[in-house]
């Protein structure tokens, strides 16, 4: 197949939103507003979330992949459900160009087994059930920016993780075999204890019930009654303090054991919507992590945009925004591919 050089489209559908862009060969890219608006493009990228043991790179859409991709859909429901969705429409639409899939799982193919094992019998590891990681597309671009030794980056959004990059690589992150592992989000609680989940179900919550509740009635929306964190952080109710409060603490912790992963901390970087946009998580987060030499310029946290450094030359962990582009990201796997 020829090399490709063209504009590539690129569809990410995410847990809360749906964002189409054109990416031109210089990356830049330039949001759309609908599949009809986009021009002659040489190529689409579609953002999938769950790739499975199966997909572990770029890969060409045809319709037996897509069978594959609709199997894998019980693993992030939330993700790849909408994901699927966009991406027939996507080939409905332009159906005379190449489409390409690439997963959000690929980049934590580095894992080391001591990260993505979970001590359970070997009759259900064999059945695939390890962590696979997830925001890898976010984190790349992220590390790509900061090219430091020992990084940790907070990808703070509807859903949320904490990955710890080494020289470029993925050697830990909080989410595991699911999207529903790790730290807080808008509708999902991160880590439980499973005992807890298997005692509902053994005191009459259903299956079906439970895997909603987990899916859309949990994280910051069960205790603030919504996951939206400007509502949250202009909500001077106790309910919406204690849900910033254990959602900061939560990604501090993971920050933390990300470090130790590494061996110690050179920087940390804030990305996606609240990590972006929210001087206040920012803050409390960095608070919490003073004793690895996490420190934040209060007046630059409040007034800079992305892309930029927030911490005081004095620090030792360099504290940086990093605007996510996801799209960039897609737009050059499917370039590699085609």
């Amino acid at each position: 197949m020829a090399l490709l050089n063209g504009d590539v489209l690129v569809v990410n559908a995410g847990s809360t939103s749906l964002k189409l862009s054109v990416v031109d060969r210089d990356d830049v890219p330039q949001p759309l507003d609908s599949l009809e608006a986009a021009p002659r493009v040489s190529g689409v990228g579609h953002r999938v979330v769950h790739g499975g043991d199966r997909f572990i790179g770029p890969t060409l859409l045809d319709d037996n992949v897509l069978a594959e991709l609709v199997r894998l859909i019980e693993l992030a429901p939330l993700h790849n459900t909408p994901a699927i969705d966009a991406l027939e429409a996507a080939r409905a639409a332009l159906p005379d160009v190449p489409h390409v899939a690439v997963f959000d799982t690929a980049f934590h193919q580095t894992l080391p087994d001591i990260a993505r094992t979970y001590l359970l019998p070997a009759r259900y590891r064999e059945r695939g059930i390890r962590r696979y990681g997830f925001h890898g597309l976010s984190v790349e671009w992220a590390a790509e920016r900061v090219p430091v030794p020992r990084l940790v980056v907070c990808h703070l959004g509807g859903g949320s993780s904490v990955t710890a990059v080494r020289d470029g690589r993925s050697v830990d992150t909080t989410m595991g075999f699911t999207p529903l592992e790790g730290v807080p989000m808008a509708t999902r609680a991160g880590s439980l204890d499973p005992g807890s989940l298997l005692y509902l179900l053994h005191h009459g919550v259903s299956l079906e019930e439970l895997d909603h509740a987990l899916e859309y009635e949990s994280g910051l929306t069960a205790l603030a009654g919504t996951g939206d964190i400007e509502a949250i952080e202009a909500d001077s109710s106790p309910p919406a303090l204690l849900a910033l409060d254990v959602y900061c603490y939560r990604v501090a912790q993971a920050v933390a054991a990300m470090a130790t992963a590494l061996g110690g901390l050179d920087a940390l970087v804030f990305t996606a919507g609240i990590g972006e946009n929210s001087t206040i998580i920012r803050a409390s987060v960095c608070r919490r992590l003073d004793f690895l030499g996490v420190t934040i310029d209060e007046k630059r946290n409040r007034s800079v945009s992305c892309n930029t450094e927030i911490s005081p030359s004095s620090s030792s962990v360099r504290v940086y925004i990093i605007q996510s582009r996801e799209d960039v990201v897609i737009a050059r796997a499917v370039r590699s591919l085609l």
